[in-house]
């Protein structure tokens, strides 16, 4: 059975915020709180952990996952960025958006689109995965915790510990998170594609 920990969301614990990223950078799998929905998330370098959180989703290999940022400091490490580009990045993070682009040699290949060579990049508002983020010193490679033959994403601490509570390593219980993704914007021309309507509002888009 995995840890579960509560956490106060404006305010973190400290040792629970090092608990999570101990478990990260010991090839574990995570449930965290964004400012869309719970996610599940792992290192950006562990493949084992990356295949965990392919069997709990039952996901295929075309699934697109995302690299949660801190801030778009490492941008550059990890995604192809045009000036274009950049300044909706630069405006409409943190929020609840993930943008598309193109992946640079940096990021594994089972990490990219297998056709488009892409990568989801994420920078949540939220101050639990903040300052996880800022603790481990790099992304997590991370998709949202809807499971397989669901429509919802699972919202409440209880019944994640009763329905992954064996498959992941620690629940952070960090309080009411929404049902809604984030937003999903394409950016690999540089200009914006709505591609999904989420909890952020894609009419900035358009």
């Amino acid at each position: 059975m995995s840890e579960y920990l509560q956490v106060l969301p404006a305010n973190p614990d400290a040792r629970v915020i090092r608990q999570a990223v101990n478990v990260l950078k010991a090839g574990g799998v995570i449930v965290y709180p964004t400012d869309s929905t719970y996610a599940l998330g792992c290192h950006i370098g562990d493949k084992s952990a990356l295949e965990r959180i392919r069997r709990i989703r039952q996901l295929d290999k075309h699934h697109n996952f995302t690299l949660v940022c801190s801030d778009l400091s490492s941008l550059a490490t990890y995604a192809l960025v045009s000036n274009s580009a950049y300044r909706i990045l630069k405006a409409y993070t943190p929020g609840p958006y993930t943008f598309i682009l193109k992946a640079t040699p940096e990021v594994p290949r089972r990490l990219q689109n297998p056709k488009r060579k892409t990568i989801g990049i994420r920078v949540p508002d939220n101050e639990i995965a903040q300052q996880i983020l800022a603790t481990l010193g790099e992304p997590i490679m991370s998709t949202s915790l809807i499971l397989p033959n669901e429509t919802e994403q699972l919202f409440d601490a209880y019944e994640m510990r009763l329905k992954i509570g064996k498959l992941v390593d620690l629940i952070i219980d960090g309080g009411a998170c929404g049902l809604e993704p984030t937003t999903m914007i394409d950016l690999v021309d540089g200009y914006p594609k709505v591609l999904r309507v989420g909890k952020g509002d894609p009419t900035l888009f358009q």
